[in-house]
């Protein structure tokens, strides 16, 4: 069974910057496009960003020129670089793949905006 193992949340103010990582134990990490997201309390999960397996990259509106997605193949890792953090951004971040065929979810790492 794939583990997705996610790290690199924390307490930050407004402004300030993460970056999360995210390590999968599947053969076929390097074949898939894999993807960030978000779950604030009482919302819905919400898609972040996304990178197809050459390298490609889609963000949210929310998101896009504050977030930055990366994939390292040989490590089976992607990161999410944040910068200019708003309060709005407080949420547990998850990864997994992109589409249909999820894996199960990991625990997930906390990012808290907050002054």
């Amino acid at each position: 069974q794939v583990r997705l193992v996610e790290s690199g949340g924390g307490l930050v103010q407004p402004g300030g910057s993460l970056e999360l990582s995210c390590a999968a134990s599947s053969l076929r990490f390097n074949a898939l496009p894999m993807g960030w997201y978000r779950q604030a309390p009482g919302k819905q999960r919400e898609s972040v960003a996304s990178i197809g397996r050459l390298g490609n990259t889609k963000y949210a509106d929310s998101v896009k020129g504050r977030f930055t997605i990366s994939r390292n193949n040989n490590h089976k890792t992607i990161f999410l670089q944040m910068n200019s953090l708003k309060p709005e951004d407080t949420a547990s971040y998850f990864c997994n793949t992109v589409g249909d065929s999820l894996w199960p979810w990991g625990q997930g790492t906390q990012v808290t905006v907050s002054s």
